[in-house]
Order: C-alpha cells, then structure tokens, then sequence
C-alpha cells in the first residue's frame, strides 16, 4: 500500500478500513442472532484493535524518519556533518530525507572551504616576519606566531602565558612600548646591534570579551633604505645648488680678472660683483634652510599670549585674523610657532593667494590648541598633497623643499598634527594642532 498511496491516503484509506470492520461485525453478530448490545461492544473494541496496529504499521516510516532527523540534527548541534540519512520509499519523506542530506553535504563543504581558509591564513601568520600577539582581557596571551615567540621568547611556545609573565625576558624597550601601549616607531639594541620597530595596538570585542591585538614589525632595514635614499636625494641637491652658483661665479671671477686689465670698464667690473654676491647670498640662505632644518631645537613651551604672537606676525607677513582669539593664553614655544605660521603665510603668497585672503583661525579647548590658516591659491593636486610635507619634496622651480618640512618638524616636535586639505572653491586649508600635555614638562 505504501507503493501506491501518499502518507495521508494511507491514514485515510486505515480509518476507512477499520470503520467498515467496525460496522461489519455488529451486522455480522446480529446475522448470527448474538446480542445487539454485545455486538456493538466487540464490533467497537475490535475496530480500535485494528485501527491501532494498522496505524501503527502505517506511521512506521515516518516515525523512523523523524527519529533518524533528530539523531542528525543532535549531530549538527555538536558539529558533526558526516551522518546521512537513508532514503525511504514514500515520497514526501524521502523529499524530507533528501532535503537534509543537501544540508549535511552543504555544512561539509563548507565546513572543509572555511578549515581550508582558516590553514591559509594561519600559514600566511605563522610566515609573516611581524610579530603578531593576541592578548585576551585576563592578559593572557591566546595566538601568537613564529615572529612573536623568537623576539620574545627565544623561539619558546608562549600561548597561554601571562603577557606580564613573559615581558620581563624582552627587551626592555619592547616592554615598555607594550607596557605602555604606544603607536609608533622606537629603538631596541641586542647582541645583533640596534634595531627599529614599529608597534601598534588594537582591540575588538570576541566572544563578547575585550581582547588586545599587538603587531610588532622590524622596520630597521626599510628605515635603512628610506635614510640612503634620502642622503642620495640631498647630496643630489646639494650638488645642484652649489654647481649652479659655483659655476656662475667661477665664470664671473674670470670675466672680472679680464676686466681688470683693461680700463674704462669699472661699471662692468661692479654688475660681475653684484652678481657674484647675489649669488654667495643665495648659497648662503641654502645652507641656512639646512642648517636650521637639521639644528632643530626641543621646543621650549611656555604661556604666550594669542595676541602677542599675532603682533609680531603681521608686519612680517600680513594676513587677517578669522574670528575672536581665545581668552586663555596657548601653550607652546612662541619662536617655533612663530616660525612655522611665517613660513606657511609665505607659501600661500607665493602660490598666488592675496593677503586678504589668507585668514589664520584660532581656537582651543580642555584637550589642546588648533591654528587653521587658509587661502585661495592654486592649491594642490592629491599627488603632491601626498608628498608636500617631506623633505626636499618641492613644486618650485627654486625650492628646496624645507619650508613646510620644517613646519611638521615643529609640530611634530610639540607632539601635535599638521593636516594639508584642499578648499571648496580653490586654495589650500591648513590645520595646527597642538597638545596640552607637555604643561608639566616645559622648560
């Protein structure tokens, strides 16, 4: 019957069956003369009989499949996507049946893709010469890979221990970079000699606990490479600069010792000279830039006055004020700022913006001072945006490449941020930001 019936006409075509054998052998007993109540008995009890183990054999299938897919999703629960089941006969079930095999193959392959990917990306950890430690909020360390154990450790598993624990057979410069939380660049020397690394530090909630991502990355001989670079590219334009006044006025001393000799030409001789000068004068102020670039004090900050350094700006480079000064005085060395603020004036009148239209913006809370200068120059393309505050980098025919350099060096120095942004409408918008914490360390 379950070759040629559906689940429901099977159940359909019992009851069926058992109410004509519940009906038939009442008739049957009253044919034989037998008592009408106690045939309606019997007939009755013998027709639940019946309906019992018939729909006890039809509902066989079916209560074996539904066990078979509680045993199979007890297995997905826990993990395991290797038991299939096997296919019954009547339709609906083995739609059922075959459904959850789908599935199972499905989470199998799946479950290898994601074991496949999460080998990649352990191998491409493990091989990555940046040390890589993850720390869990109890401070215990739960990953780290080859990199990590080596400068760590000596080479020693390390999972599982204290980040406390291990720091004290670091070196000591490690351990206060980690200690202390730090982003950044910083030295450490060991019996291979010194060496530069940059660490940096995240955090992210997994498995709703707070954990600690340390990245350490030798940057010793990427610095190397980046400084010989450098050197190249200053010699290169050292040697640019000299050669172009030294040529001049080798050739000009020359042409003036022929002067000499002949009379009459004392107005010739006197143009040689003044060119000679304007010549030395130039190499001078390029030798200056490099000086005052290399020679760079710590800044000396103390309290000045906002209008006090706005005095002493103004007849030097002109520009207007934005806005009302803050009341209370900024912090920092008045030389240094008053140094960078000249310069930047200066690159906006030179890259064509008006002094009217070169506005300087002060303002300052709990957490620091900011200095917005803006203009409507030419501005600046996103390339050299890029580039513009390192040094020797220069669009001008005759820079050197030091004016907003320095600026970051001053900024910087001060353990503030310097950001170049391109105006709406033309002209270049430049921000200074500058820290309160150096308060208790001026000098």
């Amino acid at each position: 019957m379950s070759k040629y019936f559906s689940l429901e006409g099977r159940i359909v075509a019992t009851a069926i069956l058992a109410l004509s054998i519940g009906t038939g052998i009442p008739w049957i007993c009253g044919y034989l003369g037998l008592d009408a109540r106690l045939s309606w008995a019997l007939g009755l009890f013998l027709g639940i009989l019946i309906i019992l183990g018939l729909m006890r054999l039809v509902l066989e299938p079916l209560t074996t499949t539904l066990k078979s897919l509680q045993d199979g999703l007890l297995n997905f629960r826990d993990g395991d996507f290797s038991i299939s089941l096997v296919t019954p006969k009547n339709a609906e079930l083995r739609l059922i049946t075959n459904l959850y095999n789908e599935i199972g193959e499905h989470l199998r392959r799946e479950r290898a893709h994601i074991y496949q990917r999460e080998l990649l990306l352990d191998t491409v950890i493990q091989t990555s010469p940046q040390a890589l430690l993850l720390v869990d909020q109890s401070d215990h360390i739960i990953y780290s890979n080859s990199s990590a154990k080596q400068l760590l450790n000596a080479g020693r598993p390390i999972q599982g221990l204290l980040l406390q624990h291990l720091l004290p057979n670091s070196p000591k410069e490690i351990t206060k970079a980690i200690n202390n939380w730090e982003n950044g660049l910083f030295n450490y020397t060991d019996k291979n000699g010194t060496h530069s690394m940059h660490i940096g530090n995240s955090t992210f909630v997994l498995n709703a606990q707070k954990h600690r991502l340390i990245v350490l990355r030798e940057m010793t001989r990427e610095l190397t490479r980046a400084e010989v670079e450098v050197w190249k590219k200053v010699i290169r334009l050292i040697s640019h600069e000299l050669n172009n006044s030294l040529a001049p006025i080798s050739s000009l001393a020359h042409s003036g010792k022929m002067l000499i000799a002949k009379p009459g030409k004392g107005e010739a001789l006197g143009k040689v000279f003044d060119i000679i000068a304007d010549r030395c004068k130039h190499l001078t102020e390029f030798t200056q830039g490099y000086a005052s670039f290399a020679k760079l004090p710590a800044p000396s900050c103390e309290y000045v006055v906002w209008q006090e350094l706005i005095d002493r700006i103004i007849p030097i480079q002109a520009f207007t004020l934005k806005g009302e000064l803050p009341q209370e005085s900024g912090y920092f060395d008045p030389i240094q700022l008053e140094q960078a603020l000249l310069n930047l004036i200066k690159n906006s009148r030179e890259a064509g913006s008006e002094s009217g239209d070169i506005e300087l913006e002060i303002s300052s809370d709990n957490f620091g001072q900011q200095l917005v200068l803006s203009d409507r120059g030419c501005g600046m393309s996103e390339k050299v945006l890029e580039q513009a505050l390192l040094p020797f980098f220069s669009t001008k025919e005759q820079g050197v490449g030091l004016g907003l350099a320095l600026c970051r060096e001053i900024i910087d120095a001060h353990g503030g941020k310097i950001q170049l942004l391109n105006r709406e409408g033309g002209g270049l918008q430049i921000c200074l930001w500058l820290p309160y914490k150096n308060k208790d360390s001026s000098t």
